[in-house]
């Protein structure tokens, strides 16, 4: 029979704790992975093509299942319950760098004729309604010259997506790099959790201010 001596009774509880803190680190790790991957992901809005919806600054929370269950870094969909849709704000690998996340809104679903006449969006010979939409050039480009305000008819292909930026003048989008593959959606933006002005004030105006309280909790719409 083995006698243990107080001081390997101590060790033991210390292996002991030591494990019980490992093995919680770990399932905290492997749960933040899960739900980066397959639940939610935080992102940092670092340009302004989608003004005044998304400022730079802002971080915003998208919905990684909003349109189904897919593996990550293959993007091979396992169930798809649902598709973006028009008006839908969506984060998206870039297709001509998959390296590059973009976030852009769904103008357009597959099957869906778009033209762009001097800013114009139309949509199944429909004018769109966009009360989302800021210009900020009173230009209106030749389509000889830019794809910018002058645009189609273009048919949207079978799991694509046309999409383009709120802050339509400054905004590289569909009109120049094509339609986006629904392999590539990430999810939906659907909140602001944090918002930080960089050329903020200390003050307690919140249009000013280095934080913009009044942005934090806002719905992306």
């Amino acid at each position: 029979m083995r006698v243990f001596s107080g001081l390997e009774s101590a060790k033991t509880r210390k292996k002991s704790t030591f494990r019980e803190y490992t093995e919680a680190l770990l399932i905290a790790v492997l749960l933040a992975l899960f739900i980066r991957a397959f639940v939610v992901q935080a992102f940092k809005i670092p340009s302004g093509s989608m003004m005044t919806t998304l400022l730079i600054g802002d971080h915003i929370l998208v919905s990684k299942f909003r349109y189904g269950i897919k593996l990550p870094i293959v993007d091979r969909s396992l169930i798809d319950w649902d598709r973006p849709k028009r008006g839908d704000v969506i984060v998206f690998k870039y297709p001509q760098d998959p390296s590059k996340d973009f976030i852009k809104r769904v103008i357009a679903a597959p099957g869906d004729v778009v033209l762009i006449k001097d800013k114009t969006v139309i949509i199944n010979e429909k004018p769109l309604d966009e009360p989302y939409v800021r210009f900020t050039d009173s230009r209106v480009l030749p389509a000889a010259l830019s794809p910018r305000d002058n645009l189609g008819p273009l048919v949207v292909p079978e799991h694509r997506f046309f999409v383009m930026g709120d802050n339509r003048d400054e905004s590289y989008d569909s009109r120049f790099w094509g339609f986006v593959d629904a392999s590539v959606v990430k999810g939906k933006a659907f909140i602001i959790y944090w918002s930080w002005n960089k050329d903020g004030q200390l003050t307690l105006d919140p249009e000013r201010c280095f934080v913009r309280w009044n942005r934090l909790g806002h719905l992306v719409r």
